[in-house]
């Protein structure tokens, strides 16, 4: 165990003098390992950080909360003009499956609008997200307050004129001062301040709880009614827990067809669109981005591992003399083998770890420039080091064969 320790340790010695000795020659030749252990880790970090995002962001969010509404989260089979004939749904229909819809946990109607101007005496607050909702639209998404409350169920179906303010939005135009109770102007009329929601980040789509702001949906219903083409309505429908999905969804799908009177045969003229099924084409789309990251990635690693073996190729030449001496000392062909492929391996290893610092760098720098936090895990760095090690031991395992076949007497001669 001794020997193979000085072994490592004398290979560690001869890597080095290559990287000093030769330096531009070894950097040019590393250059590949560090793009690609870049690339790679990048990539991989890119796509753990996004997940990470994500979780946090639905993590208030019931996997099975379903959207029914005219339109579907995903592809369809259906062609486009027959859609864009499907009625929205209505608030009636919201009442009606509220009341009669079984294992049920939460029922909502939203209705969403275009950004709008909010004003506070000379202050305003530009391109606002305009969250009209019903009350129970607080147990679904789970909101958290920094002040204030939500609006209860009465001031939602009177439509009151109240508000919930997001963090950034209530910073914006009121600074330091405390919010609750006071009024903005929305649609040019007076709002009251009742709450404001706790700083949250920029979320999965550039949206965010920070910019937004809450209102009952029966404000906007009185004011423009329920058939105005510049609002699309939806239902949350938010199931209890352990609910048999496709029992539920055909439950709410025979409900909605009796309601609309649609006769036996008939497409339904809806979308029961599953939360749990965008999550699952988010993950889709990640997977792909991982599977491209690699394959991206492999050619820049294969490229590197060309440029090692040719350090090894010359390093095996230069010192051919010296095996030859080595061997002659009675140095057996698995210690010129060891030290040759230990050398390769910190060679690549030195190239995976500038790539990992280039990768750490980078993390930092993104992280400081957008509000979104860009994590290179452990396990991550483990994997660069890794690949890194894998691609010196196999660029690096012809090279050492060579040497430890040498012929000592024709190597001494040689390198004479």
């Amino acid at each position: 165990m001794r020997l193979y320790f000085r072994l490592l340790k004398e290979s560690f010695v001869f890597a080095i003098h290559a990287l000093t000795n030769n330096m531009l020659r070894t950097l040019l030749s590393l250059l590949g390992v560090t793009i690609g252990i870049f690339s790679i880790i990048a990539v991989l970090a890119a796509v753990d950080s996004l997940d990470r995002k994500i979780t946090s962001d639905l993590s208030n969010l019931d996997k099975n909360t379903i959207y029914l509404m005219r339109f579907s989260f995903g592809p369809s089979e259906i062609p486009k003009w027959k859609r864009e004939q499907y009625p929205d749904v209505k608030y009636d229909e919201y009442e009606y499956l509220k009341s009669s819809l079984n294992n049920t946990e939460e029922v909502a109607y939203q209705v969403f609008l275009k950004n709008e101007l909010l004003k506070q005496e000379e202050k305003t607050a530009s391109d606002v997200n305009i969250v009209a909702v019903s009350s129970e639209f607080i147990n679904i998404q789970g909101l958290e307050f920094e002040s204030g409350r939500f609006y209860n169920e009465s001031e939602s179906n009177s439509g009151k004129a109240v508000i919930v303010l997001g963090f950034e939005i209530a910073n914006s135009l009121f600074e330091n001062i405390d919010p609750i109770g006071k009024n903005i102007r929305l649609y040019g009329q007076r709002f009251t301040v009742i709450g404001v929601l706790k700083k949250k980040g920029e979320g999965l789509f550039g949206d965010s709880n920070d910019v937004s702001v809450y209102i009952p949906v029966n404000f906007i219903r009185r004011m423009y009614g329920d058939n105005n083409d510049a609002m699309t309505p939806v239902i949350i429908l938010k199931p209890t827990k352990g609910v048999d999905m496709d029992a539920y969804k055909a439950e709410l799908t025979g409900k909605l067809r009796n309601y609309r009177g649609m006769k036996d045969g008939q497409f339904d003229n809806f979308f029961i669109n599953v939360f749990s099924g965008f999550t699952n084409l988010i993950d889709g789309i990640i997977g792909q981005m991982n599977v491209m990251g690699w394959i991206i990635s492999g050619f820049s690693l294969l490229v590197g591992g060309f440029g090692i073996a040719n350090i090894m190729f010359v390093s095996v030449k230069e010192r051919t003399n010296l095996i030859g001496i080595q061997k002659s000392l009675g140095a057996k062909n698995r210690f010129i083998l060891f030290q040759f492929l230990f050398e390769s391996v910190i060679l690549s290893v030195i190239g995976g770890v500038i790539g990992l610092l280039l990768v750490f760098i980078m993390s930092i720098i993104a992280t400081n420039l957008a509000d979104f936090e860009f994590v290179l895990s452990y396990g991550n760095v483990f994997l660069g080091t890794f690949l890194a090690a894998i691609i010196g031991l196999i660029a690096g395992i012809i090279p050492a064969i060579t040497a430890s076949r040498l012929d000592p007497v024709e190597a001494i001669r040689t390198g004479m």
